[in-house]
């Protein structure tokens, strides 16, 4: 036999068992469930807030309307956070002034307008003069 047609023969029934392999795989059905979706339903079921996240997700721009989306992702985010229920948290601290020298809206009459871009000047008192 010539080299020549022994590789091509040998080529033949290669791709010919890659072929018979692949279609028996394609055609087995898998015996086992899919892990990631039996994880998913057990968290699901251990969870509650875990399901409405999902629902939430899967209703599209509806979600941010729902009253009840809106609760799950606070808590959601409450969780991630870390943080407590707002009963227990401290106090809000108010905050804080960028320009303190600039009267507050409720300090200035009706109409009159502040430039904030402008520092306020300050004015010194007089200092006597020394001879």
């Amino acid at each position: 036999m010539d080299g020549k047609i022994l590789a091509r023969i040998g080529a033949v029934v290669f791709i010919g068992v890659a072929l018979t392999v692949t279609a028996i795989e394609m055609s087995s059905k898998d015996d086992e469930p899919d892990a990631l979706a039996t994880r998913d339903r057990s968290i699901a079921s251990q969870d509650p807030l875990a399901s409405e996240l999902r629902r939430c997700s899967g209703i599209g721009e509806a979600g941010p309307r729902d009253p009840s989306c809106v609760k799950a992702w606070a808590d959601s985010r409450r969780r991630f956070l870390g943080q407590h229920d707002s009963a227990t948290a401290p106090a809000a601290v108010a905050p804080k002034t960028l320009f303190p020298d600039v009267p507050s809206s409720a300090d200035r009459k009706e109409g009159e307008r502040t430039d904030v871009t402008a520092p306020a000047m300050q004015v010194e008192p007089p200092r006597p003069e020394i001879r």
